[in-house]
This record gives structure tokens, sequence and C-alpha cells, in this order.
């Protein structure tokens, strides 16, 4: 039974200080790289048979150091922007609170929450979902049909388009997920490509 493990990446940068992130290729902080290493222990015991990454290094380094827990660092690996986290457009840079004050609680709520309405220059959850889902269905999915364990290391919103994917969500239902950063997220998957299960592992 193949298993995919879904691990959006440790704490960034960028998260500790509270600012949008979305393209931005900023660093780990020292708490992510730790939250990274804990991911790799608790995937230490299953096989991986290819790793999907973005192409932005918060996601590569944790994927990097998930591995090198368990010293699986030559596995077939493939990065694709595809998986890189929403783009928040004139948003990127910015300490959130600060937004808030300068757009109002309400409008940056809506940006920042809402499925289809994108920020300045941005991109929606949706136009996520529009670039994440092809990718997901054209690539992995023929990887998991056949059998092979799939790692993705990827993002918070990026990873909620495949979770809405693969649970069947409506786009009310996903506005109320959220994935924690380095913690993998581990769904058995059949032969179809249908889901049997999943859960986080803690």
């Amino acid at each position: 039974m193949p298993k995919l493990i879904l691990l959006r990446h440790g704490e960034s940068q960028w998260n500790l200080e509270n600012r949008f992130t979305g393209w931005v290729d900023v660093e780990l902080s020292p708490k992510g790289e730790g939250e990274a290493k804990h991911a790799g222990e608790l995937i230490a015991g299953i096989p991986i048979d290819k790793v999907y990454t973005s192409v932005l290094k918060r996601a590569i380094n944790t994927a990097n150091i998930a591995l090198g827990v368990s010293s699986r660092t030559e596995l077939p690996t493939e990065r694709d922007q595809a998986l890189n986290e929403r783009h928040y457009g004139d948003l990127q840079g910015l300490n959130k609170a600060e937004t808030a004050l300068q757009y109002g609680d309400e409008q940056v709520h809506i940006w920042r929450r809402s499925y289809d309405i994108p920020p300045p220059n941005g991109e929606s959850l949706k136009d996520t979902a529009a670039r994440t889902i092809p990718y997901f269905e054209s690539k992995i999915l023929p990887e998991l049909e056949a059998g092979k364990n799939i790692l993705i290391v990827a993002h918070g919103n990026s990873l909620r388009s495949i979770v809405m994917y693969l649970d069947k969500l409506t786009k009310e239902q996903v506005l109320e997920l959220n994935i924690p950063t380095g913690t993998p997220l581990v769904y058995d998957i059949d032969e179809k490509g249908a889901v049997l299960g999943s859960g986080y592992l803690k």
C-alpha cells in the first residue's frame, strides 16, 4: 500500500517575524531547522521512493534536513514551482500586523482566508490550486498508483490545495484547514489513487 507524506517546511525566518512570505526565498529559522530534524525522525521508518519539493529553499532545506536524519540523501528528487507557496503579491515582505493597520483587519482577513479573492498582484488559494492540483495529478499520482511511496515537502497553501483534492473538501471546508509546520501528514493510498486513511505523525 503506497504512502504519501506531506510535509510543510519548518518555521521560516519570516514566519518568525510574522511577515507575508509567498515566493520570497527566505531561510529556515533555528526553530524551523529543529522542526525539520524532528520530522525526519518521525518518517525515518517509512521507505521513500521519490521526493518532490517546491523550488524555494525553505522547502528544499527542510527536505534535506529531514532525509539526512536517516541518511537518505540520494533519493530521486523533483523540484517545481507548481508546489511553491501562494504568491502574496504586494503583501510579500510586509508584517501582517502592520498590513492590517494599513488596509484594515477585515480586508486583510479576506485576502488571507477567502478562497478566490487574491491580494493585489497576488494569488488566491483557488489560483494556487489551479497550478498545484494539475501537477499532482500528472506527476505524483501516477507514481502512487505504481506503488511508490512519495514525500512532498512544500508550503501551507500548496499543501492545503493537495489536501483539498485528496479529502474532497469544499471551498468552505478548506478555509478552516491549517497545515502545521514540520509535522508529517501521511496518507495511505490504494492502487487506484483513492485515499484509504490519513493522519499526522507526532
